[in-house]
């Protein structure tokens, strides 16, 4: 399990961009699980939308990348690097994620050829897929 402060060990993201809490579990190289607990006082709740918040699916991919960057940067080689996006394929939003819910995280690498790969990322919430796709990422200096 990472809190916080390990999880900044490993990805470059820092509040309010931080979008994962905890990591669950991480095999480097290979998968991560980590969560996000959202908060009606997330920054972005202020206009999506008044009355009604949502949480953006691109927000929500957002986190699915960086818990797909736990598992490419916990990599001894990859130490003080960054994962930017290369792709974004097959994504579908299932279910609107809203405060109150506990998102869980999940990235499975599924291909990588040098500094280019492909992570299979889920999210869910009790147990229902919110999200699902495949990130394309480059790991940079």
């Amino acid at each position: 399990m990472l809190d916080i402060k390990q999880i900044e060990e490993i990805i470059p993201q820092r509040p309010p961009f931080l979008m994962i809490d905890r990591v669950e579990e991480y095999i480097p190289g290979e998968s991560a699980t980590a969560y996000k607990n959202v908060n009606i006082n997330e920054w972005y709740f202020q206009g999506h939308f008044p009355g009604e918040p949502i949480m953006p699916g691109v927000l929500i991919t957002e986190a699915l990348a960086q818990t797909g960057a736990v598992a490419i940067l916990s990599l001894p080689e990859n130490k003080g690097k960054n994962a930017l996006f290369g792709g974004i394929d097959k994504m579908r939003f299932k279910k609107v994620v809203v405060p109150g819910d506990v998102l869980k995280l999940e990235v499975k690498i599924i291909k990588q050829k040098g500094p280019v790969g492909v992570g299979e990322a889920t999210a869910t919430v009790d147990g229902k897929v919110v999200a699902k796709g495949e990130l394309t990422f480059a790991v940079t200096k």
